[in-house]
């Protein structure tokens, strides 16, 4: 959260009420509006006052000459940090996500994919759930297994839950032992590592020193590194673009068409959430924070999901930046929270 600016009590109930409003109405929000709604026991002409204050500060923006005021994006993120309040998740909204998650419990990818459903639909913007990252997670072993004079079967053990598996020829025969001390020695220097601490110069060294066993060393750390880059099995499964545009911001559409195109790229939806999962909790970013021009009238609210402590993935809450934080901030905690549960029980058996 960081350094909290001052801001006087009376200011911050009159940004608070303003924010609100606009939320709720997607209309610009005036002095006689606000005394009329909120019981803040000041007049209107004080209520107006304050409000070019906070225009002068940069927390509130006049769009039109003779409109009401909106909220900046400094507003916004002074609104989120230090005045909000969230709204907790409904017992029966828990309940169906606990439910609706749970009965794809032993297939990941229908699990991910019914996430990216719920979010959107109890959000009412778009979702979008990032598939667990098999480098978020620990190198536990590798196991050498013959297979005949020439070929191994080389198996990563990554924790929780991951196994991969790759045939090496050998170029010359070796024999049990000699496998056994070549995954012995590896296991010694990989063990237990985070997979982002093994990087080329680990693998270089760790070559250097098995120079004995030649190309079969240079193929097996081939396929270490080939695991710790492989991101095919990390997808980001999306749900609810279409809620954009039901928004009163997007009913332009070229604006619309701007943002639809962007969550339409996956690559980029990617570098969005891949860069989440080594936060922690919930994360909201507003409007230019994205740091991508499609993404300015966006806010994302997001949070990585973990297994069992090791974070895995990472889900997001993409809408206007007239979202409904309070509500959204909560929901995306819960059904992170969620989601790590189910597939704690079923990665770790």
């Amino acid at each position: 959260m960081g350094f909290q600016p001052v801001m006087d009590a009376r200011k911050r109930r009159i940004l608070e009420a303003v924010t609100d409003d606009y939320i709720n109405t997607a209309e610009p929000v005036g002095s006689r509006t606000i005394a009329r709604r909120y019981n803040l026991g000041v007049s209107p002409a004080t209520i107006r006052n304050e409000m070019a204050d906070l225009e002068e500060s940069g927390y509130l923006e006049q769009p039109h000459t003779s409109s009401g005021r909106i909220p900046s994006e400094k507003g916004y993120r002074f609104y989120v940090d230090f005045i909000m309040k969230r709204k907790p998740v409904s017992e029966d909204e828990r309940a169906r996500i606990r439910r609706t998650l749970a009965e794809k419990r032993r297939e990941i990818d229908l699990i991910i994919e019914e996430t990216a459903r719920i979010l959107a639909h109890l959000s009412r913007y778009a979702a979008f759930v990032l598939s667990p990252i098999s480098r978020a997670g620990v190198f536990r072993r590798v196991e050498i297994l013959p297979v005949d004079s020439r070929n191994v079967l080389v198996i990563l053990i990554i924790d929780p839950g991951f196994v991969r598996t790759h045939l090496i020829a050998t170029g010359r025969p070796l024999t049990r032992q000699q496998l056994a001390h070549i995954a012995q020695f590896l296991n010694l220097r990989l063990a237990n590592l985070p997979l982002s601490r093994i990087g080329t110069q680990l693998l270089r060294e760790i070559k250097s020193e098995l120079d004995d066993y030649n190309s079969f060393v240079d193929a097996t750390i081939e396929a270490i590194a080939q695991s710790l880059e492989d991101r095919h099995e990390e997808q980001v499964y999306s749900d609810g673009q279409v809620n954009l545009l039901e928004q009163p911001e997007f009913q332009d559409i070229s604006k619309a068409r701007t943002v639809l195109e962007f969550l339409a790229e996956d690559d980029a939806l990617y570098e969005l959430l891949s860069g989440v999962v080594e936060t922690r909790g919930v994360t909201v970013t507003i409007g230019r924070e994205a740091g991508h021009p499609s993404m300015n009238l966006c806010s994302m609210v997001s949070a990585p999901y973990e297994v069992r402590g090791v974070p895995m993935g990472a889900l997001g809450v993409v809408g206007p930046t007239r979202m409904h934080y309070s509500r959204v901030v909560a929901l995306v905690e819960f059904v992170a929270e969620n989601l790590g549960d189910i597939l704690t029980r079923i990665l770790v058996m």
